[in-house]
């Protein structure tokens, strides 16, 4: 058995978490809107056409801010084509996802979807085939309360109050070839600019986001941030990252590292934005939104399969079935994610349903929870608070981490601690500690430190684990993987003793 140990102190904290950090995301992609969040005519849909028997799934889950209508699908949206009477929406050709789009579900139903979930609703506008007028008159359709062309038209069709959206992205990986009209960074950051200068001088409270890099593994990185921002500064709050992990390499360890490279991409980000800061000798702090981050892998499609299969509406595309060992290396992003919790502000995991996501559904069927459902769910429930520096002391382990998907294939390597740990305060005398034991056939002794809570007992304690790491969820065996009580956590004169399986997600909730 290995042994670990963690030490932290009440207060040495790293920051607190913003709500908006449990976030998540809605695109027109698949089955993720039609035959997921909303279709008409299932047993359990409202009037409105919401599932809800998802609505009840989504509560559970916890997700604060929801992501909408894209993803690759928004640079090419126009979104007059989402509102007013239902019947007189056009159809359009979708060139993100090479399907038919039918308009039945637009911002105002998304806006609805949203308050029924009790979820704060985000906005992304098209700054790919459109530009800042488009953006700006959204903003006023959704927020101003009246008196002018867009305001009064959502009046007309029926949303008297205004929306008070806050949250705006400026368009999507504006960085990748396969965006429509992808730009360089200058050309994107005078365009972003632009566009945010206007949506502003509508509507002063809203906060914006600009593109930063779609993934880690871009020839662009880091360059394109710097001369983004160097345009954007002022007139933004946040820039986003985007990643998803992978096992194309069919290497297990190397797989469940891979969220430490989250933390290198994040630390990375931060420091370009506070090099564009020092060049003004600004004291603002630019702030990330990752709003787009998953395990994704094995469902991806070529374009030329795409146009094979014609333009169908809502195709049943990208849905990823997770497995026991998805959720591992799920957690560990979770983990690092509150462990900067002083940078990233916002997070959104992508998606919500079917397309990627936590949530599965047959259209006329039933809905389940995927593996990856757990970790989030008891992230965003327990890791409320002020993120502690945790002081982790575990065997470490070398792993190369495989990217195919850049412009050559990429190698990282990876020197991982077998725990991986984040360790949040509730500012009511409790503490929650996310723990992930990497190690595929050891067991781990940990021994945790609380300083400065005084005794503090063992309230709620889980694992995650399944001998079958290929295991999964499905319809006939939704709760295949699920936590089970931790039984082996004991309190000890120093503290606290938990024994970890192998190849374990663990969360403990202390309190006095």
């Amino acid at each position: 058995m290995q042994t670990a140990s963690i030490m932290f102190d009440r207060d040495f904290t790293i920051g607190e978490t913003d709500p908006r950090l449990f976030g998540a995301f809605v695109e027109h992609l698949g089955r993720c809107v039609y035959g997921g969040i909303y279709e008409p005519g299932h047993p359990t849909a409202d009037k409105r056409g919401f599932r809800k028997d998802v609505l009840a799934l989504v509560r559970e889950l916890g997700p604060t801010i929801m992501r909408y209508p894209g993803g690759n699908f928004v640079s090419g949206y126009n979104w007059e084509d989402g509102v007013g009477p239902v019947k007189d929406r056009p159809a359009r050709l979708d060139l993100a996802w090479f399907s038919t789009e039918p308009n039945t579900f637009g911002t105002n139903e998304f806006v609805d979807w949203c308050r029924a979930a009790d979820v704060e609703p985000m906005l992304a506008v098209n700054l790919g085939t459109r530009d800042g007028d488009a953006a700006r008159n959204l903003v006023e359709y959704c927020n101003h309360p009246g008196g002018s062309a867009w305001s009064d038209l959502r009046i007309r069709h029926g949303w008297k109050r205004p929306h008070g959206i806050k949250f705006w992205c400026l368009g999507n990986e504006m960085d990748g070839p396969w965006q429509m009209e992808h730009k360089t960074a200058s050309e994107y950051g005078r365009k972003a600019v632009e566009a945010a200068k206007m949506m502003r001088w509508i509507d002063p409270s809203i906060e914006l986001a600009a593109c930063g890099s779609s993934g880690r593994n871009m020839p662009s990185y880091g360059r394109w941030e710097d001369e983004v921002l160097e345009h954007t500064f002022e007139q933004v709050e946040y820039i986003s990252l985007h990643t998803y992990f992978n096992n194309y390499a069919d290497d297990l360890p190397a797989f469940l590292a891979s969220p430490d490279i989250m933390d290198r991409f994040i630390e990375e980000v931060v420091a370009i934005a506070d090099g564009v800061a020092a060049r003004r000798r600004s004291h603002k702090k630019i702030m990330l939104s990752f709003d787009e981050w998953n395990v994704w892998y094995r469902t991806r499609r070529k374009r030329a399969d795409r146009v094979k299969e014609g333009w169908p509406v809502a195709p049943p595309i990208l849905e990823e079935i997770y497995s026991m060992e998805d959720a591992l290396v799920f957690g560990g992003a979770c983990i690092s994610l509150l462990n900067h919790a002083d940078r990233v502000k916002t997070a959104c995991l992508a998606q919500l349903v079917n397309v990627i996501a936590p949530i599965m559904t047959q259209t006329g069927g039933p809905a389940w929870r995927q593996t990856i459902f757990w970790p989030f769910a008891q992230m965003s429930r327990l890791g409320r608070g002020a993120v502690l520096r945790a002081k982790v002391d575990s065997k470490s382990y070398s792993a190369s981490y495989y990217d195919p998907r850049g412009p050559q294939d990429l190698h990282f390597p990876v020197e991982a601690p077998y725990l991986k740990a984040a360790v949040v305060a509730d500012g009511e005398g409790g503490v929650s500690l996310f723990l992930l034991n990497r190690h595929l056939t050891e067991a781990m002794k940990v021994s945790i430190d609380a300083r400065g809570f005084g005794k503090l007992g063992v309230k709620e304690a889980t694992e995650l684990q399944h001998k079958d790491l290929k295991a999964v969820n499905d319809s006939k065996n939704p709760l295949r993987v699920q936590p089970a009580a931790l039984k082996d956590v004991r309190a000890a004169r120093q503290g606290i003793v938990a024994e970890l399986k192998p190849a374990s997600w663990n969360v403990l909730r202390l309190t006095p």
